[in-house]
C-alpha cells in the first residue's frame, strides 16, 4: 500500500533525548524551554526577524485576524484548505472570494481590486502548494487601498522569494507544522511578522491575553504548544535538508517518468525557491483524473484531490458562488504520493500505471 503521505520521523533516540529533559524539569507546556529553543532555531533557519510557535496553523490564522483588528470583508482565495476561509468566518469577518490564476493556482492579483469595497479590511492569500503568490503585486494593491495582508503559508516552510523568506511578506504570515507537512512538530503552527509591536500583541493573544500573573493586556486565547511537540520539532530540524533533498529527487523523477502524461503542473514563481511539499497534476479532463484515481486506488496507491471542491460553493455557512477557473482546476487537480520514505521504485510504478491508464 502506498499512501498519499507519511510523516517523517527522526530516530527515536533523538526524540527520547528531549523527553528525558522534560521528565526532569516537569515543565510540560506554557512555553517551556524546548518551545522557546524551537522558536529561536526556526527563526535562524528561516532567516526571519520574529516568530511565534503556536498550537496549529488554524489558530495562527485566527490570531493573525484578531491581532490586526480586522473587520467586515477579507478578500481571499476559494482554492485552499478550508481553514483559510473558516478562520475568517470564525473571527466574525466575511470572506470575499477572488478567482485564481490558471497557471500558478494562486489568487489572481489582477482581479483583487474589483472586489475591494468600503468594507474591505484585508487580503488573505494562500501560497498554494508552497508556490509564492505575486507578493509584490499584492503589496502594491494593499498600500494603495490601505489594506492589511495575511499570507497563509501552511505549505511554504523554507520557501524564499526575491532572496528572502516568503514569510517576510505581508503584515503577518502563518505556517502549519502538522504531521503531514515536510517539516513538522506533530501538531503546530508558526506566526511570522516584521513588526515588534504586533509580535508583542500576538504573544499576549497566544497566552489568554496575560501581561503578568494577575494582569491582562487584551483578549486572548490558548494558542500555546507543548514541550512534547516542541521536542519533535527540535528532533526534526537536523533532518530538514535531507527531507528536502529526497523530495526534490522524487519530484524530478516524477517529472522525468511522466513526460508523456497529458497533464500540467502549476507554474512556479520565477523568483521563488521550491520546497517540494506536494506533487500536484492538473489533468486534461476530470474524467481522466477520476479514472487514474480509481485505478491507482485499486492497486492500493492513494492520491488526493487537493483542493476539491472549491470553497466558494461547498461550505454550508456561506452562500454558494461559482468561479470559472477555480471550479475548473479543482475538478481536474490530483496530488500524487510524495514523502521521505517513498522509494524510487514506487515512483516508477505510479508513473507506469498512470501512463498505462491514459493510453488504454
Amino acid at each position: 500500500m502506498i499512501p498519499i503521505t507519511k510523516p517523517f520521523l527522526p530516530p527515536q533516540e533523538d526524540y527520547k533525548k528531549y523527553l528525558s529533559g522534560i521528565w526532569k524539569r516537569q515543565w510540560l507546556t506554557n512555553m517551556g524551554p524546548l518551545a522557546s529553543e524551537l522558536e529561536m532555531k526556526l527563526k535562524d533557519h528561516l532567516h526571519v526577524k520574529h516568530l511565534l510557535f503556536v498550537t496549529n496553523g488554524t489558530i495562527a490564522l485566527q490570531m493573525a485576524i484578531k491581532a490586526l483588528d480586522l473587520k467586515s470583508e477579507i478578500i481571499t482565495t476559494p482554492f485552499s484548505f478550508v481553514a483559510t476561509t473558516s478562520s475568517i468566518v470564525w473571527e466574525g469577518c466575511k470572506p470575499v472570494f477572488v478567482d485564481i490564476d490558471k497557471e500558478s493556482l494562486n489568487i489572481d492579483p489582477t482581479k483583487i481590486e474589483a472586489a475591494i469595497t468600503d468594507e474591505t479590511s484585508a487580503i488573505l492569500a494562500t501560497h498554494v502548494y508552497g508556490n509564492p503568490c505575486d507578493v509584490l503585486a499584492i503589496e502594491k494593491i494593499a498600500k494603495k487601498h490601505n489594506l492589511k495582508v495575511i499570507y497563509d503559508g501552511a505549505h511554504a516552510f523554507g520557501v524564499e522569494v526575491y532572496g528572502k523568506s516568503v514569510f517576510e511578506y505581508g503584515d503577518i504570515s502563518t505556517c502549519s507544522l502538522h504531521a503531514t507537512k515536510l517539516y513538522h512538530s506533530i501538531e503546530g503552527g508558526l506566526i511570522v511578522t516584521k513588526d515588534p509591536a504586533l509580535l508583542k500583541r500576538l504573544a499576549y493573544i497566544r497566552n489568554f491575553g496575560f501581561s503578568g500573573t494577575e494582569s491582562f493586556a487584551e483578549l486572548g486565547i490558548n494558542g500555546k504548544n507543548s514541550e512534547y511537540h516542541a521536542a519533535m520539532g527540535l528532533a526534526n530540524i537536523p533532518h530538514i535538508e535531507a527531507v528536502h533533498n529526497k523530495r526534490r529527487e522524487l519530484t524530478e523523477l516524477y517529472n522525468l517518468k511522466l513526460k508523456g502524461l497529458k497533464v500540467k503542473t502549476p507554474s512556479w514563481h520565477n523568483d521563488g525557491t521550491k520546497n517540494y511539499a506536494y506533487y500536484p497534476l492538473v489533468f486534461e479532463s476530470e474524467e481522466l483524473m477520476l479514472e487514474c484515481m480509481k485505478r491507482l486506488a485499486a492497486s492500493e496507491i492513494f492520491t488526493r484531490r487537493y483542493f476539491y471542491p472549491s470553497l466558494a460553493n461547498t461550505l454550508p455557512y456561506l452562500d454558494p458562488q461559482n468561479f470559472e477557473i477555480t471550479d475548473d482546476i479543482a475538478k481536474r487537480v490530483l496530488c500524487l504520493p510524495l514523502y521521505f520514505d517513498l522509494t524510487v521504485e514506487e515512483v516508477e510504478l505510479i508513473s507506469r500505471l498512470l501512463l498505462r491508464i491514459q493510453n488504454n
